[in-house]
Formats: structure tokens, C-alpha cells, sequence
């Protein structure tokens, strides 16, 4: 014979479905159905595009930049590479290595001019470093062949611009752009000139990163050292690791190998204060959104004590047949968590539905609308990113349900309270 149905959940499920004259409770039951689905959607929804937004821009910063930098104290920067490099290239966990120079330049264009960080890499090392291929957008003839062969060279008279950069300069593939370089120019008989060199725009990146986009420019680093004085020195060694989480590991690893007057920066550290801010913007925007939750859980409370005073006569006589107090909390602690998951498991559905199809939803509001919600000079990013992680979607469904519980204790307690002599004398 198959085993029954729990008779608290029976009764429970039987009070769910309320009669006519027991429509205020119904219609009460719902609100506070829809009120823990709002919540649980709300938090999702924002939860996934903090999580996006956070993984993007991470993304977004090792697209140009490796996981490790290997520095060296002093005004000359490494000025052995080569040995450096090897050094690098053994400590495991480290997939490649390249070098890099690094200069603040000032670039002009058809009159117009910007501040830029100009940095000399290695092209055959960097495309295995960095995330750097797919960054173009528009490359030469020269860059295109120099990235398809087995070992690519720089164009030692090219130069890289970001989108916004070559934009702001009103400059695409084939201009000439000058480097000026304020600091440490050439005597003349009119004073200290700057130094000056001009290179042709071989290519254009985008990164997706503002910050990027606007103030990074790249050329060959042997054209970089000329430029700069540097002799064979460049100003550090970008390292690319199997596993960017154990990059503090590989660094130390690496500083073992190179000890000082060599010295590392993560990705972490470098964006320490940036990603902290992140965390904790997660952390308080979770807060806020379960105050959605925990003011549903008051229309529960509401619906279970209304319902404890319509069914005082029918708790006195399942207590008169010999309910336990337990089996009577049991029921209305039943209907809540019914109430609670069934409004946890719309909101996961609202959700994660709107969290997987974010970025259409934003474009037709746009579109409707006649607006741009996402700027990408204010906000960093090109688009609103959405990334869901099901560690969030546990939590966040498991804090809905256990404050749906709590709810249920005070109206339950109330319920077990019923004294059956009295109601029965009264109802």
C-alpha cells in the first residue's frame, strides 16, 4: 500500500485553496507570493550584472594586460631582458612572458593632440602574453602578414591606437601620428626642443575599456628604446599564468628566481582597490534587495494570522482528536514554506530569465525609448553585462526560503496556543 500524504501537508494544501467567504486570505496569499518572487527576481537580476560586471572588467583588463608584472627598481628598468626572460619562462605555472616598455608621450594629429601611455612590445611574445589578438579592429596589410607568420615582427615604423584614441585624433590605419616626448628633449640653440618622431597608424584595438580605448598606444619596443634612450633595457616582463587565481603564487615563485632588486605586481594587487569596491558593492546591494524579501515575508505573516483566527474551531477539533501542538505549527510552518518556495521558484524563473537575456531587453528599451542607459564614457564598459552564478542563485534562493520559515514561527506558535475547550465553546 503507498504511504500517504503527510496529514499537515493535506490540511495545509486544503487552506491554500480558500473557500469564497475566505477570499481576502486567498487574494492576501498571492500578494505575498508575487512580493517574495519580486524580490528573489530582483536579486538575481542585479546580483548577475554585479557578477558580469566584475568578470567583464576583468576580462576586459587582461585583454591588454598579462597576469604578473616583473619589475625592477631603479631609473633603468631590467636592462638584462634576455636572462630575466628565461628566468621567467622556467618558474611553473608561467605559460609565456614577454617584454614591455612603458612612457608617457604626448601624441598630435591634423592639430589636435593627447596625453597617451605608449607602450613598446614584442609582437611575437605579447600575442601569447596578452589577450592582444582579439583586440583589433582594423589592422594594415603589414600587421595582417606580421601576425600570420611562425614568428611576427612589429613594423618598426607602425604604431597602435585605441579606438576612442584615433578618434579623438580623427586618424584610422595609414595616418601619420607624431610622438612628442615633453621631458628629456635635445639642446638646440633655441633651448631644450622635444623629441619628436613620427610613426604611421598600422592598426586600431578596442578593449572595450575606456581606459584603454583612450590613453593606450603601442609600437615595436626596439623603436621604443631608441625613442626613449633605453639602450637593451625595457621596464618589465609581462607573465601570463595557467591559473589566474594563483597568480600570488607564480609571483612569489618568480621572486624566488629573480630576487631583488626585481619585484612583481598581479593583476590583483595592481587592481586591488577597484575589484575590493566591487566586492563589497555585491555585498551591500544583497543586503538591500533581501529587505524586498523580508518585507514579503510580513504579508505572510499576515495571511497565516488571519488564518489562524477564521480556523480557530477546526485547530480546537484536530487538537480534540489528538493533534499535537507540533502537527498543528507543522501545518501553518507548512504553508508558509509553500508560500515562500513557490514565490522563491517564480522569482528564480523571472530571473534568471531576464538575467540570461539582459543585453536584448536594454537594446529594445533603448530603442522604445530613445536613450542611451549605458553611456560607455561614464560607465567603462561598451554594453550592460549579465553573468550568473549558480553559488548566487543557491544563496539567494535558501535566504528566501529560511526567511519565509521564519516567518511562519509567530502564527504557528499562535495556532499551537488554541486552547480547544474555548474555541469550541465560542465558534
Amino acid at each position: 500500500m503507498a504511504r500517504s500524504v503527510p496529514y499537515e501537508l493535506f490540511i495545509s494544501l486544503r487552506y491554500l485553496r480558500a473557500r469564497r467567504r475566505q477570499g481576502s486570505i486567498s487574494v492576501i496569499t498571492v500578494i505575498s507570493t508575487a512580493g517574495v518572487a519580486v524580490g528573489v527576481m530582483a536579486l538575481i537580476v542585479v546580483m548577475a550584472v554585479m557578477s558580469g560586471f566584475e568578470s567583464d572588467l576583468r576580462n576586459k583588463i587582461l585583454g591588454t594586460n598579462a597576469h604578473i608584472w616583473v619589475l625592477r627598481y631603479g631609473e633603468r628598468g631590467i636592462e638584462d631582458p634576455a636572462a630575466a626572460l628565461q628566468a621567467v619562462r622556467q618558474v611553473p605555472g608561467v605559460t609565456a612572458a614577454s617584454p614591455f616598455t612603458y612612457s608617457e608621450v604626448l601624441l598630435t594629429a591634423n592639430g589636435r593632440s593627447a596625453g597617451t601611455v605608449l607602450r613598446g612590445i614584442d609582437l611575437a611574445s605579447a600575442l601569447q602574453a596578452t589577450g592582444f589578438r582579439g583586440t583589433i579592429r582594423s589592422a594594415a596589410p603589414d600587421l595582417v602578414e606580421a601576425m600570420k607568420s611562425a614568428q611576427p615582427v612589429f613594423p618598426p615604423d607602425g604604431i597602435l591606437l585605441g579606438t576612442q584614441l584615433a578618434a579623438s585624433l580623427g586618424v584610422g590605419v595609414g595616418s601619420p601620428v607624431n610622438v612628442l616626448l615633453p621631458l628629456g628633449g635635445d639642446l638646440s640653440p633655441l633651448g631644450v626642443m622635444p623629441r619628436m618622431r613620427q610613426f604611421t597608424v598600422i592598426g586600431v584595438f578596442q578593449v572595450g575599456f575606456a581606459e584603454f580605448d583612450s590613453k593606450l598606444a603601442m609600437i615595436a619596443i626596439p623603436s621604443a628604446q631608441a625613442l626613449f634612450r633605453m639602450g637593451n633595457a625595457v621596464s618589465g616582463i609581462e607573465v601570463r599564468v595557467q591559473d589566474i587565481y594563483r597568480a600570488a603564487e607564480v609571483a612569489q615563485a618568480i621572486r624566488a628566481k629573480l630576487p631583488f632588486p626585481y619585484f612583481t605586481r598581479t593583476w590583483m594587487e595592481l587592481n586591488r582597490n577597484f575589484f575590493s569596491a566591487l566586492r563589497v558593492e555585491r555585498i551591500v546591494m544583497f543586503v538591500i534587495l533581501t529587505m524586498i524579501v523580508l518585507v514579503a515575508s510580513f504579508g505572510i505573516i499576515s495571511t497565516l494570522v488571519m488564518l489562524v483566527m477564521q480556523k480557530r474551531k477546526e485547530i480546537a477539533v484536530l487538537k480534540s482528536m489528538g493533534a499535537t501542538r507540533g502537527s498543528i505549527m507543522g501545518v501553518f510552518i507548512v504553508q508558509g514554506l509553500l508560500i515562500g518556495i513557490g514565490g522563491t521558484v517564480l522569482g528564480l524563473l523571472l530571473g534568471l530569465l531576464i538575467a540570461n537575456n539582459l543585453d536584448p531587453i536594454v537594446r529594445a528599451i533603448e530603442w522604445l525609448f530613445s536613450f542611451k542607459a549605458f553611456p560607455q564614457d561614464v560607465y567603462l564598459l561598451d554594453k550592460l553585462p549579465s553573468h550568473v552564478l549558480w553559488a548566487d542563485v543557491v544563496t539567494i534562493s535558501v535566504t528566501s526560503v529560511l526567511i519565509s520559515l521564519l516567518a511562519t514561527i509567530i502564527p504557528s506558535r499562535q495556532a499551537a496556543a488554541v486552547d480547544p475547550v474555548v474555541a469550541i465553546r465560542y465558534e
